[in-house]
């Protein structure tokens, strides 16, 4: 008997053991995908040549894939076979990064934007440049069918499988969370679950690190690797045109996530519950709340039991939910949520683009240190908050505290970083003018000079060139420059007219292929950026898990499923989808110089105009920011208030209620429902 007995329990903790460390490589494998997505955002802007409005819709096609699906798994997810679906939305995930790559395929070979011929073999030591010859770059309106055939042949539209992937990756993702840690709550002890789910999740902090790490090196590989000369390819990494190896991460991450589903299609669909053969107490039963029962299925009962209607479910979803949003605090937490989300997520997707403009880096570095600097300190944060309330023992209104305490650090960090900026780039006919002059107006006619009008030069191309002083020419032809020497990265123009203007006769006439780099101040005030930026996102990120603790702390108990679910989905909703694309429009608007389409027509932007991005990004970051600290304040005092009434109810009642007991915001504070306020709040 005992030799029996200990049979089956050895095989539960091994398949447990399983499920454990199969979630938690897929919730690294998700963060590693959705880590890359982040961090590839300007290498496919550049690619398909789209502004940032549209970049936006495809950031935001991940949760509208989500939403798709939620409400059908979640409701049907407990009733079939919860780690086969895991791993049918592993694949569905793998399949969403394969779709992602797959343009990289049909486009052909990626033609930057340029203004020149740059010839690869070259026998003379000086060529002659086209400016003296140069009416064939003059702008031209090209005939429709021509425009056609061009986009047809150069797949512009491709863009769309980027979008549907992404939308893929959302369906997958979608059972992995709910499903998964359902499964690990039924048949785990439950003194043991929160230290399962802080393994999971200490795993999949690691995803993003390495994602964004994945992204920062793909960067600095180009985009047509193998299958071009890269001697001939006449941009680096540094330049607005530079397109990285994006495709080959997507690859990466997809692979990496159908390896993490292989262990799921060999796990049961139930198990014992963990130490069932040592107690059998009521303690250790399945669905040991009323939403349990209705909403999940107890795997280890008959398969005779009675299953709740649909017209029962429904009639009780809307007295629920009407109970739910009486609630003023869960109300105003959702907003609180919302309006802050909003400002992280459009600030996670531009912010490498943000660093790129103001401070001049490249997109590879930007994300690189976002990976090593912010997401480590956001995770430290997360910990530290948690840390915070175990030390002190704090109950809601300490958490509450806690939260408003970092919501005031980090808005006040990140309004020192609006006064923290570099010089803007010096552009010739853009950010100065050609004699040097920093008055300029903000169009593409000033890009014609004096100097270069004899050179019939088209301003639509950008094919920058770094003169000695420092300035930038938006292409060797609007530099005024006639001759050339060497091949590939190595050419250098020569004798270009425009440099002479804003240069001693002594100093010779020559520019450089690329933008100028910034000042040389620059590096030490980015320095001070980036510490400034670490430093909030640790201290925004202490106030996550006491803010999470005020909105457990809320709720009845019967209603808290229904509330996390409905969180899920308004912040998703309102706070996944729209900033990227409102965010990425108003930074359209400040765009100073659009590149040009293989085909014709408005590709990438290729400058901003530092300042205006400045205060557009940062300045629409720290409205939400500050919105949502006035919304945490009159929190606050709603809780105090509450609480307040409610240790005075007790009080009162103190000697008819068992069980009860009254906490400080400082004590351990327990919720039990008062008949008369079931309808509307819970006791703190």
């Amino acid at each position: 008997m005992s030799v029996e007995s200990k049979k089956p329990h050895g095989v539960f903790c091994a398949n447990l053991k399983l499920f454990l460390a199969s979630l938690a490589s897929v919730y690294f494998s998700k963060a590693f995908g959705g880590a890359y997505m982040k961090s590839s955002i300007t290498q496919i802007e550049r690619r398909f040549d789209i502004p940032s409005s549209l970049i936006g819709v495809i950031d935001g096609s991940f949760e509208m894939g989500n939403l798709l699906v939620i409400a059908f798994v979640s409701y049907f997810g407990a009733k079939l076979h919860r780690p086969r679906l895991i791993a049918i939305g592993c694949v569905i995930m793998a399949a969403g990064c394969y779709l992602i790559a797959l343009p990289h395929f049909f486009q052909g070979l990626y033609k930057y934007e340029t203004s020149v011929s740059h010839v690869t073999n070259v026998n003379s030591t000086e060529s002659i440049l086209s400016c003296l010859s140069n009416h064939s770059l003059a702008d031209e309106t090209p005939d429709l069918e021509a425009i056609t055939a061009c986009e047809k042949a150069a797949g512009s539209s491709l863009w769309i499988y980027v979008f549907l992937g992404n939308m893929l990756r959302g369906i997958g993702e979608t059972p992995i969370m709910p499903l998964g840690v359902s499964y690990l709550d039924d048949f785990s002890r439950e003194e043991n679950t929160p230290f399962y789910l802080a393994c999971i999740h200490t795993v999949g902090i690691l995803g993003p690190m390495f994602g964004f790490m994945l992204g920062s090196y793909l960067a600095k590989v180009y985009v047509d690797i193998g299958s071009v000369d890269l001697d001939s390819v006449t941009i680096n990494y540094k330049d607005s045109r530079w397109v990285g190896a994006w495709w080959l991460g997507f690859i990466v991450t997809g692979t990496v996530i159908l390896l993490s589903s292989i262990p799921f299609w060999f796990l049961p669909k139930s198990l014992p519950k963990q130490g069932q053969e040592e107690s059998h107490s009521t303690g250790t039963e399945l669905a040991t709340t009323a939403e349990q029962e209705n909403f999940l299925t107890d795997e280890n009962q008959d398969h005779e039991e009675k299953p709740v209607s649909f017209q029962k479910l429904a009639k009780d979803f809307i007295p629920s939910l009407r109970r739910l949003f009486k609630n003023s605090i869960f109300t105003m937490m959702i907003l609180t949520y919302l309006v802050s989300v909003n400002g992280f997520i459009g600030m996670i997707t531009f912010k490498p683009k943000y660093m790129e403009q103001v401070f001049g880096q490249s997109a590879s570095k930007a994300i690189f240190l976002i990976g090593i600097l912010n997401l480590p300190a956001v995770a430290l944060g997360i910990i530290t908050g948690g840390l915070i309330l175990k030390r002190f023992k704090l109950g809601v209104i300490g958490a509450a505290r806690v939260s408003i305490t970092a919501s005031v650090g980090s808005l006040c960090l990140l309004f020192i970083q609006i006064f923290i900026y570099c010089d803007k780039a010096e552009v010739a006919g853009l950010t100065v003018s050609y004699q040097g002059d920093s008055q300029v107006s903000y169009n593409q006619q000033t890009l014609l000079s004096q100097c270069n009008m004899g050179c019939s030069c088209s301003v639509k191309h950008w094919d920058p060139v770094c003169a000695y002083n420092g300035v930038t020419y938006a292409s060797p032809c609007l530099a005024g420059c006639q001759t050339f020497t060497g091949i590939g990265r190595d050419m250098m123009f020569h004798n270009c007219t425009c440099a002479r203007e804003t240069m001693t006769p002594a100093i010779n006439m020559s520019v450089e292929l690329g933008q100028c780099p910034r000042r040389s101040n620059c590096d030490h005030i980015f320095k001070i950026y980036m510490a400034l930026s670490a430093l909030g996102s640790f201290i925004s990120a202490c106030g996550g898990t006491p803010g999470y603790i005020v909105l457990l702390r809320s709720i009845q108990k019967d209603l808290k499923s229904l509330a996390l679910g409905m969180q899920t989905l308004i912040v998703r909703t309102l706070g996944g989808i729209p900033p990227p694309i409102y965010f990425g429009a108003l930074i359209d608007r400040t765009c100073l110089k659009w590149g040009t389409k293989q085909c014709g027509g408005r590709g990438a932007c290729r400058l901003y105009d530092a300042d205006k991005f400045r205060m557009t990004f940062l300045g629409l970051i720290t409205g939400l920011y500050f919105l949502s600290n006035i919304l945490w304040g009159g929190l606050y005092f709603k809780i105090v208030k509450r609480q307040k009434k409610l240790a005075l109810t007790n009080q009162a009642k103190e000697n008819g209620v068992e069980g009860d007991s009254v906490g400080n915001g400082h004590a351990h504070i327990n919720i039990v429902t008062e008949k008369e306020d079931a309808g509307n709040e819970s006791t703190i």
